[in-house]
């Protein structure tokens, strides 16, 4: 008898240690929408598949040699895993790619907002020297017009239009196309109501996030993605050369401010931040903790964070991105070139 109530104490003393999350910790989430539908372009079949072949399509390039796909992998989470990306010529950018799943959800696009959407940010990298160096659009569209099936597939995604291959066109097909880059996660499944979906330190981890401070910035479907907030809001981030978003703004209160990025599986889009110099998740969430709320973060506090950041990681759609047979070229189309 005394052995059974033992057993019966030790059974209700580790029932107590289950952790339960309070409905009011969980008002600032929400989970991810099937879609990042766009009233201002929305998505048929016929613009999506013209979108999913433009993303991989790299005679959008002046070398031919990169894609939307170069810099953001659509099976590697969405990025390239480098500091900054490989572009023309070797050259490399000054910012870190960021990832192009759930990023049609975010306020705007680019780590200083300077594009609204993701139609916008389509257009950036094919002309930038930098990039994919495109000399212009003009170069831009006349390639796609080499190609009979790329005109085809634009009057299809396009339909009534008089010339419907043109660069505005080709920006609102990838944009189509991204807006279905969604990667739902466990989190999801736990924030539907499925209690099981999260483990107890999954859960405690989600706790100690909100706890100390972080959800005041990532929140929301995307956890993040919603707002610009300064880097080094309580004392001075060290060695930070990039205006931020003042470079898009020209406004002096915007120096050192970026676009807070989504959490969204966080744990595979390293390296982190801006300049892409920080090169693990727990170092992240203490430089966060320390630079943002002014707290030193315990390595068992880290850790505890980070379990529950690695059930943001979703599911990549692996049908939706698989890469598409794209035109063959003809003699109108223009030659590979690495040249200025």
């Amino acid at each position: 008898m005394k052995t059974k109530l033992l057993i019966l104490i030790s059974a209700a003393g580790f029932m107590a240690l289950a952790v339960d999350i309070p409905a009011a910790r969980l008002r600032m989430f929400k989970p991810l929408p099937a879609a990042m539908d766009s009233a201002a372009n929305p998505a048929t079949p016929a613009k999506i598949e013209l979108g999913r072949m433009l993303y991989y399509e790299n005679r959008l390039s002046r070398s031919h040699k990169f894609s939307c796909n170069s810099c953001h992998l659509l099976d590697k989470y969405g990025v390239d895993n480098e500091p900054t990306s490989l572009g023309h010529k070797n050259q490399r950018g000054d910012r870190n790619s960021p990832t192009s799943y759930n990023a049609a959800g975010h306020i705007a696009q680019f780590w200083d907002g300077r594009a609204a959407d993701v139609e916008g940010q389509a257009k950036g990298p094919v002309l930038n020297p930098v990039e994919m160096a495109m000399p212009d659009e003009r170069t831009v569209v006349a390639t796609l017009k080499s190609m009979p099936e790329y005109v085809a597939l634009f009057a299809k995604a396009f339909p009534g239009e008089k010339d419907p291959v043109n660069y505005d066109n080709m920006a609102k097909a990838i944009g189509a196309f991204e807006r279905k880059l969604v990667t739902p996660s466990r989190w999801d499944k736990f924030l539907a109501g499925d209690q099981k979906a999260l483990t107890d330190p999954e859960k405690a981890g989600f706790l100690k996030f909100v706890d100390s401070g972080c959800s005041s910035c990532h929140m929301g479907a995307f956890v993040g993605g919603s707002m610009y907030q300064k880097l080094g809001v309580v004392k001075a981030y060290p060695g930070l050369k990039d205006d931020g978003r003042m470079k898009a703004t020209q406004k002096a209160e915007d120096k050192f401010f970026f676009k807070v990025p989504s959490l969204r599986n966080i744990e595979k889009t390293y390296p982190y931040f801006h300049d892409g110099q920080v090169k693990t998740l727990d170092d992240a969430i203490a430089r966060m903790s320390d630079y943002q709320q002014g707290r030193k973060l315990t390595p068992a506090d880290v850790a505890s964070i980070a379990t529950w950041l690695k059930t943001l990681t979703g599911a990549i759609p692996a049908d939706y991105i698989k890469p598409p047979k794209l035109p063959a070229a003809t003699a109108k189309t223009p030659k590979p070139s690495d040249a200025d």
